[in-house]
């Protein structure tokens, strides 16, 4: 039995509301479970200095968290004067993410920042964020679509995330955190709506893992992922 009593492959309950925040050109609020995440997506007219002239969109993302998104206290990692190597990590995991399923010469030479600020963690925190970031990206598009900035849809296919892996050594679908702190295998399983994969992160904890495990998580994370696919979907009208 699962803590949460779900299902092996049931996800969490998952919500998504849209227009959360007022100034930005894209937001939503993602819920699974009690993982909270803001994202937010702004638009700017310049690239990285590396793209100038280029052509080419970019899009690029940062991640933090509150300091109790926890169950203790954590310092912001402004007073410390540096990012940690985790955030690091997560924020180029949703960077490169999202901008799989973008056609950048479509998007022309702009830049859109996704902003994911983790409100309450319970786990799974980059896939919630990836899931929600690609929402507020879709909501920043539509208004580049709406003004005739941007003539053809340059988001080719939603992209998003879900969490896997060997709990109680049967394989599990969207890890809370009492399950992600005692699994053997835990993994990160990043796709597109067309069920191509872009990024997975697995890794044993203390125990190995077989082929047909490894098998039976990817099977799980499709079927997450077309399930979140389709909470986009209702969340931005489509």
């Amino acid at each position: 039995m699962r803590p949460s009593r779900r299902d092996v492959s049931e996800l969490r309950p998952v919500s998504i509301e849209t227009g959360v925040t007022k100034h930005a050109e894209g937001s939503c609020l993602i819920r699974m479970g009690d993982t909270h995440v803001l994202c937010t997506a702004t638009l700017e007219e310049r690239v990285p200095p590396f793209l100038k002239n280029s052509g080419l969109g970019w899009v690029t993302a940062e991640y933090g968290m509150l300091p109790r998104a926890t169950t203790t206290r954590m310092r912001r990692e402004a007073a410390q004067g540096k990012q940690g190597g985790r955030t690091v990590e997560i924020q180029r995991l949703i960077g490169r993410s999202l901008r799989a399923g973008v056609d950048r010469v479509a998007l022309g030479e702009r830049q859109i920042t996704i902003d994911c600020d983790v409100i309450q963690a319970d786990g799974g925190t980059r896939c919630a964020s990836i899931t929600g970031g690609w929402v507020a990206l879709r909501l920043a598009v539509n208004k580049l679509m709406k003004t005739g900035e941007v003539i053809s849809d340059p988001l080719v296919d939603p992209v998003a995330a879900v969490s896997c892996g060997i709990y109680a050594g049967q394989p599990v679908l969207d890890l809370d955190y009492p399950e992600d702190s005692e699994a053997g295998v835990d993994g990160n399983f990043v796709m597109t709506g067309s069920g191509k994969l872009i990024e997975v992160q697995m890794s044993a904890e203390g125990s190995t893992y077989t082929r047909a495990q490894m098998n039976a998580l990817l099977d799980l994370a499709e079927k997450g992922v077309a399930e979140l696919v389709a909470a986009q979907k209702a969340a931005i009208g489509a």
